[in-house]
Order: structure tokens, then C-alpha cells, then sequence
């Protein structure tokens, strides 16, 4: 009786490991949410005009002439219902070469309706351009109104929609706007890798007669037009050199990958457009500034050592004893600069001296706000991270709070 209860439980036993491994196995991996993306590096003068269709496209021709005209690529935002009322100027908006993204099927607001809408609204609009063009819609995606939350942007990642567009410069044009009161939002409000929002239809005729004018100022003023993929380097940005290319991989910090090939965190930054240094997905295609030859790790120096403690990061460590990251990761051969271990014991190289953190200079200050990072803080103000960690006597340039009060040095 016993072994028949034994084998009974070891049978059941087995069974419900096999049914726990056949749903593991069928849920579906999650994407990464889309990404918010409002402006482009701001190391270059370029700037990226976008047009939104709606459901009449009324001056898609007029808008493609103009940019023909001038030699300017840009970036048209497409809906379903806009495909199937003018498909004509949608082949044409791809056969010249223009850059495209979904804007959705009929324009819902997508924080009012179900995640199965969002998707089918995604899917019904990327089978009709796709089928029409020969063309995709993905990776780029700008919301209907502008309109999103967390999750509108985690259906939007599922979907394939890597990046969702808002842009730096609203030119208003769906209000009916005269021509140079459009013209004025734009050249006002104009800043280096700004995304500029316009739009097709019938109510926004003021674009038409502004534009012109808007691409010879522009000009004027040193600017030089690109796409969206160009902006975010998924292509050759015009007078950029060409780099090797880097996949990302799970793991993987751009200072790890900088290190590997023997560049910095901010070449790769300005190489691919990069918004946030601490924003890289998994199977993100980078491009690699220089020769991108790998380095090979050197053998590790003398030097004081130090055990790691909770809490530490390598900042910190090297903060505290007066040498820099790099010398402790090439000194430890560590390969990726944010995995380090408690009880790891590393060699900090040099005199290995701990330090006085400084006390904070005087300046501008700034309060930490939602969705801030200290990268786009110091692009903002035009100064670099470092200054701002030395200014502030931060031990971890990754740890802002909201509400945190930084001096701008």
C-alpha cells in the first residue's frame, strides 16, 4: 500500500513539474516598453521635420515637392484610414526615400482604449502600408494626440515599436495657424536635434506656405535636416564617419561595451543619438565610433587592495581613494563597470590614498524632476557629469531623487 502511495506521489510529482514547464515555456517574453523620445543629440545642428497624416493627406504632394525641391528627407507619421483614402500619396511619400512610422488606424486617443485595440490599431495600419509600400512602419511610432502612459508604451514595445516620437517644437499647424505664425514656433524655439511637428491635412495649410521659408532659415543658421533614423543613428546621420557595428547583448552598459572597443561612453552617445546614456535594450544595434577594434584586458597592477562592501558602487570606490573608474576596471579586468560583488576583493591601483569628499561649489541649482537623469541635466546646461558629481558630492551619478537640489557648476 505504501510503495502504491509512493509511486502515485512521485507520478503526480512528475506531471506537475512537466505541466509547470509547459507554462513557463508558452508565456511569451515580454518586450521592452517603447521609448520615449522628445529630441535628438544635441551635439550636432540638425534638426528632424516631421508631418503627421491624417484621414485626407491633403498636402502631402506640396509638402514632398518642397522637400524634393530641397534636397531634404524627413519623416511622415501614417495612419490606416489615411492609407486606404490616399494611397497614392503614400507610395510616393516612400518611393522618395522619406521616412515612415504608424500613427495608428483612425486615431484614437490610446490611453482610453483596451490594449487589444492598440494592437489590432497597430497591426491593421502596419498590414496596409506594408502591403501597399512594400515598406514597414516599425520601429517608429508617434502617439494619436500625443497621448500615453506606461501602458500604452509596454503594448507599444510588445508591438515592435522600439521608439514612440513626441517632438521639441509644436508648430500648432492643426489650429489653421497663419504661415508665419508657423514659421516663428519653429525658428524661436529651434535647439540642436529638435523634432519638429507638423502636419498633412486640409486644416493645416499655413505648413505648406511656412515651409520654405522655415528650411531656407534654417539653413541660414547653420542647421542641417535629417530623418528620425537618422537622428537616432539606425542610419547614417549625414557628416558622421561610419563605425563598426555592436549588438547589444543582456548584460551589456555602454561603459562596458566603450571599454571593449576602446572609446568612450560619449563618442557612442553622440554616434547613435542617444537621449540616455542608461537607456540601452537588448538587440539594439549600435554603431561604434573609430577603428571599434576590441581591446584585450591587460593584467591586473599592484595596489592597495579593497573588499567590497553593500552599497558600493566603482564610482564611489574610486571617488573615495582619488583614481578614476578606468583605472580600477582595467586594473581588475572587470568587464562590465555596474557588476560587482560583495566580498569582491579589487585592487585599487596608484597610492590607493582614500580622499575627503569635497564640499559642493556654488552655482546654478537645479531640482531633480520626474524622468530626469544627471546626462540630460548636464546637456541641458551644457555642462559634464562629472562636473556635476565633483559639484555635488554625489557617489552615484545612476542614484537622483526627485526633489533632490543639484548645484550647477
Amino acid at each position: 500500500m505504501n510503495t502504491s502511495r509512493k509511486a502515485f506521489r512521485r507520478l503526480f510529482g512528475v506531471i506537475l513539474s512537466l505541466l509547470l514547464l509547459f507554462t513557463l515555456s508558452a508565456t511569451p517574453a515580454l518586450a521592452a516598453t517603447s521609448q520615449i523620445i522628445y529630441q535628438g543629440s544635441t551635439s550636432n545642428k540638425v534638426v528632424a521635420l516631421t508631418f503627421d497624416d491624417g484621414s485626407d493627406g491633403y498636402n502631402i504632394q506640396s509638402i514632398l515637392n518642397t522637400l524634393s525641391a530641397n534636397n531634404i528627407k524627413a519623416t511622415f507619421f501614417l495612419t490606416g484610414q489615411g492609407a486606404e483614402n490616399h494611397p497614392q500619396a503614400i507610395k510616393n511619400i516612400v518611393s522618395a526615400g522619406h521616412d515612415i512610422g504608424n500613427h495608428s488606424y483612425n486615431h484614437p486617443d490610446f490611453t482610453t482604449v483596451a490594449t487589444t485595440e492598440m494592437t489590432n490599431q497597430l497591426t491593421r495600419t502596419e498590414t496596409i502600408i506594408t502591403n501597399l509600400t512594400g515598406k514597414s512602419t516599425k520601429p517608429f511610432f508617434r502617439a494619436p494626440f500625443g497621448s500615453y502612459n506606461s501602458t500604452v508604451l509596454q503594448t507599444i514595445g510588445n508591438a515592435g515599436y522600439t521608439y514612440t516620437f513626441q517632438w521639441t517644437i509644436d508648430s500648432l499647424d492643426w489650429t489653421g495657424n497663419s504661415a508665419t505664425d508657423i514659421y516663428n514656433r519653429v525658428i524661436n524655439n529651434i535647439v540642436p536635434g529638435a523634432i519638429v511637428l507638423m502636419h498633412t491635412g486640409y486644416g493645416a495649410n499655413g505648413t505648406t506656405a511656412a515651409l520654405p521659408n522655415i528650411i531656407y532659415q534654417l539653413r541660414a543658421m547653420g542647421y542641417s535636416f535629417v530623418t528620425l533614423s537618422q537622428l537616432m543613428n539606425t542610419t547614417s546621420t549625414p557628416g558622421t564617419g561610419t563605425g563598426t557595428s555592436y549588438t547589444v547583448k543582456a548584460g551589456d552598459t555602454l561603459y562596458a561595451i566603450a571599454l571593449r572597443y576602446g572609446v568612450t561612453v560619449q563618442a557612442i552617445v553622440n554616434a547613435n543619438g542617444l537621449t540616455n546614456a542608461n537607456l540601452i535594450r537588448v538587440g539594439q544595434v549600435l554603431t561604434i565610433p573609430g577603428t571599434g577594434t576590441p581591446t584585450t584586458p591587460t593584467t591586473p597592477t599592484t595596489g592597495t587592495s579593497y573588499t567590497i562592501k553593500a552599497g558600493d558602487t566603482l564610482y564611489a570606490i574610486a571617488l573615495r581613494y582619488g583614481v578614476t573608474v578606468q583605472q580600477i576596471v582595467t586594473a581588475n579586468n572587470i568587464t562590465n563597470a555596474n557588476l560587482i560583488s560583495i566580498g569582491q576583493v579589487l585592487t585599487i591601483p596608484g597610492t590607493g590614498t582614500p580622499t575627503t569628499p569635497t564640499t559642493p561649489t556654488t552655482g546654478t541649482s537645479y531640482t531633480v524632476k520626474a524622468g530626469d537623469t544627471l546626462y540630460a541635466i548636464a546637456l541641458r546646461y551644457g555642462v559634464t557629469i562629472t562636473q556635476l558629481v565633483n559639484a555635488n558630492g554625489i557617489a552615484n551619478p545612476n542614484l537622483i531623487r526627485v526633489g533632490q537640489v543639484l548645484i550647477i557648476p
